[in-house]
């Protein structure tokens, strides 16, 4: 599909967390890898993710744990004009 999102994407801003709560448990980071999976970390949530791609965004369901506890949702990346990515996470 020739995704150009696929790769790994630091976390630097967020609407609710600062950059401390992002970074708590090491660089927080979006992976997305071409087979239909990915990662999300930051704070103390740890996740998989299942993907699914178009050219410019992909959309994806989570499940993880935030310290120790199991926690799902869903969420979606979209490349913006300036080479950035915005992320929506619920």
């Amino acid at each position: 599909m020739n995704c150009q999102l696929i790769g790994r994407w630091r976390i630097v801003e967020a609407d609710i967390w600062d950059r401390d709560h992002l970074d708590l448990c090491g660089p927080a980071t979006l992976t997305i890898t071409e087979k239909g999976h990915g990662e999300i970390a930051f704070g103390a949530l740890q996740a998989s993710l299942d993907i699914e791609y178009s050219r410019l965004s992909v959309g994806f369901t989570w499940d993880g744990s935030d310290e120790g506890d199991q926690v799902l949702g869903d969420g979606s990346a979209e490349l913006l004009d300036d080479g950035s990515i915005e992320i929506e996470f619920a």
